[in-house]
């Protein structure tokens, strides 16, 4: 999809028009968390179909790395702004909606929008 992003905010609000983080956390206790869901999996395809779509850098969207947003129990996760879409994914097929959806078409992915009462 080569589209620009649609419904970003006022370039002066914002350096990118949307910015998605991804939980990568790993716990060294065992405890739950996104690193055991292939989270990095799902970093690494956001990114590169970002990529592929010439989408990436100011005015436009950001893909990046974060340690645990605390919302493990939904895990994996990852957070669109400036919305403040949370997402939990389970494959390649759920980033790719994401992507097309949301980042580029400006339409959060209803069914993959984690629960807000779901935390740690």
């Amino acid at each position: 999809m080569t589209s620009t992003p649609s419904a970003a905010p006022a370039a002066d609000t914002s350096y990118y028009a949307r910015h998605i983080f991804f939980c990568l956390n790993e716990r060294k206790s065992g405890e739950e968390c996104c690193a055991q869901h292939q989270a990095q999996a799902g970093f690494d395809r956001c990114k590169q179909r970002i990529r592929d779509a010439d989408h990436n850098g100011p005015g436009q969207v950001r893909v990046n790395k974060a340690g645990c947003l605390d919302r493990c129990a939904g895990g994996p996760v990852a957070v669109v702004y400036p919305e403040a879409v949370w997402y939990t994914y389970v494959d390649s097929a759920d980033i790719d909606e994401i992507v097309d959806s949301h980042l580029l078409g400006g339409k959060p992915v209803e069914r993959l929008r984690l629960p807000p009462s779901l935390g740690r």
